[in-house]
Order: C-alpha cells, then sequence, then structure tokens
C-alpha cells in the first residue's frame, strides 16, 4: 500500500499518463493520423523507464526492462491483426476488438517464453 509522502510520486505519474490517454483519445476525434502517430510513440515505455529509474536507481533492471519492452513492442501489434483482417471479414468492433485481445494473450505467452518466465 502506498502511504504518506510516496503517494505523491504515484499520483503524478497515474495523472500525467491519464492526460496522455485522454489527450490521445480526444484527438483520434479531431485528427485521427496525429492522434495514431502519437499513440505510437513509446510514451509510456520511455515514462516507466523515467519512473522505474527515479524510483530504483537500478541500470541492471532498467536494461533488462528495456529489452524486454524491445522484445514485447512488435509482439504488442499483434493486437491489430483482427483490424486489419475486417477489410475482409467484416467484423463487428466487439468482435475485432477481442479478437485483438486474444492476439495479445498469444503475444503475452510467446514474450514468456521467450524470457523463460512463467506466464501465470
Amino acid at each position: 500500500m502506498i502511504t504518506g509522502m510516496e503517494a505523491i510520486p504515484f499520483i503524478a505519474k497515474v495523472l500525467l499518463s491519464s492526460v496522455i490517454l485522454v489527450g490521445a483519445s480526444w484527438l483520434a476525434g479531431k485528427n485521427p493520423i496525429l492522434a495514431g502517430f502519437i499513440i505510437a510513440l513509446p510514451l509510456m515505455s520511455i515514462l516507466a523507464i523515467l519512473f522505474s529509474y527515479l524510483q530504483y536507481r537500478d541500470m541492471a533492471k532498467i536494461n533488462e526492462f528495456a529489452i524486454s519492452i524491445l522484445a514485447a513492442v512488435p509482439l504488442s501489434l499483434t493486437f491489430f491483426i483482427p483490424f486489419i483482417l475486417n477489410k475482409w471479414l467484416r467484423l463487428n468492433f466487439t468482435v475485432a476488438y477481442l479478437s485483438g485481445i486474444a492476439c495479445l494473450f498469444l503475444a503475452y505467452l510467446i514474450h514468456s517464453f521467450i524470457f523463460k518466465q512463467k506466464p501465470f
């Protein structure tokens, strides 16, 4: 449980991440191309690496974290496969979205295998 002075950096992290997410989702309605580019930036990875370093000051863990992110990025793109195939399959949003989540789950299992970690 986070208490006292530990809560301030935690709340700042939550607020910053929330502002980025809400801003990008709002922008998607106005300019989806720009919003897509912003979301494609590794903003959460950049922030997570920074926050982790500031909190733990352990470069070995940061290096391991960065390698894990690097391996996960191409795997995470599997989420978009059902949306790309939707051009031919004509899936509704719910089916495409849930299929994307299923693809992410399979990608997570592959990621766990690559790093020889128990997935659960």
